[in-house]
């Protein structure tokens, strides 16, 4: 029995379909359930049982002799919103109470952190853990994910293997139903097919060119991929980056989607809002490193051959993985 928490939203929904296709099929779905354009997600997918994420602890004290696994996405992911509350509730609190469960009843866990815990990055983007309490988020969702982690490594008691992972810039299918918080691609799929254009913000900065700002942007599938190898690896606990290692430019996703709809490249150049101007990142790229050094080979999809993947067999589809 494995356990996914956000099951119906992006990430979640990606995970059960490589676990079944891994025939893996007695999951128990962990969510709120109310929102149907997300639950779409989880059509077709073999599910044992959708547990509402208010009921998830009254269900996993009478059946944690049962669980082999815990996937923790779940998580109030909104960056604009900034209600401290909310996330020290969704993401901080609901977090503790899983690691608690998992360390009582010997369940391993694997976590979402977040690169937003990166802020500006000051201290660079290395997976590094003693950097971890000196990181500057920029918003209550990079907060809270930084809170947990600095809390996750302050225990003295720990699942007897755990490990958090920092998502990049994720994109893939079954992000229909994010609207503003969906992927720069999804994004740019839809301008580009309204419009014939995109619009990228254009540089304030005299180091960058315009459109030239910079992102490690992963394939859902690659990120997918590092989640199963933690459920079979099950040694090295820590916190991970989990990013391709090479940041690219908005211009160059741009050029990936025209070329992956069969358009001509047309990029138009706006300002980037005065409201967040001035917390705007220029760069991320994940340092790798600790990942690979632990066993993980396997390459990562390029952003050309990603966004080809996502567009061709999804988004001109409305298609679901």
């Amino acid at each position: 029995m494995i356990i996914v928490t956000g099951a119906a939203g992006f990430i979640g929904s990606c995970l059960i379909q490589k676990l079944n296709e891994l025939n893996f099929n007695y999951i128990i779905a962990v969510d709120d359930f109310s929102f149907e354009e997300k639950n779409k997600n989880l059509i077709g997918k073999k599910i044992k049982e959708r547990v509402e994420r208010t009921q998830f602890f009254a269900w996993l004290d009478s059946n944690f002799r049962e669980v082999e696994f815990i996937f923790h996405i779940g998580a109030r992911t909104d960056t604009t919103e900034f209600d401290k509350a909310i996330f020290d509730d969704l993401n901080v609190n609901y977090s503790k109470e899983i690691w608690n469960r998992c360390v009582e009843y010997q369940i391993p866990l694997v976590y979402a952190s977040s690169a937003a815990t990166y802020g500006l990055g000051e201290l660079g983007y290395d997976d590094d853990e003693s950097k971890i309490p000196g990181l500057k988020p920029l918003n209550p969702y990079g907060d809270s994910k930084n809170d947990f982690d600095i809390w996750a490594l302050q225990q003295e008691k720990k699942p007897f293997f755990w490990a958090g992972l920092k998502f990049f810039n994720v994109y893939g299918p079954n992000e229909y139903h994010k609207g503003r918080m969906a992927s720069v691609i999804w994004h740019a799929f839809r301008q580009i097919n309204e419009k014939g254009s995109l619009n990228l913000f254009r540089s304030h900065r005299p180091d960058y060119g315009d459109g030239e700002q910079m992102r490690d942007f992963i394939y859902v599938k690659d990120l997918i991929d590092v989640c199963i190898f933690f459920m079979e690896h099950r040694k090295n606990s820590g916190i991970y980056n989990l990013g391709t290692g090479i940041a690219r430019s908005f211009n160059d996703l741009g050029k990936s989607t025209f070329a992956a709809m069969g358009k001509e490249t047309v990029i138009n150049y706006i300002d980037t809002p005065i409201d967040i101007r001035d917390k705007y990142q220029y760069f991320t790229e994940a340092n790798m490193t600790k990942l690979r050094q632990i066993g993980f080979t396997q390459p990562f999809h390029t952003l050309e051959d990603g966004v080809k993947d996502y567009v061709q067999n999804y988004l001109l589809k409305k298609a679901y993985w």
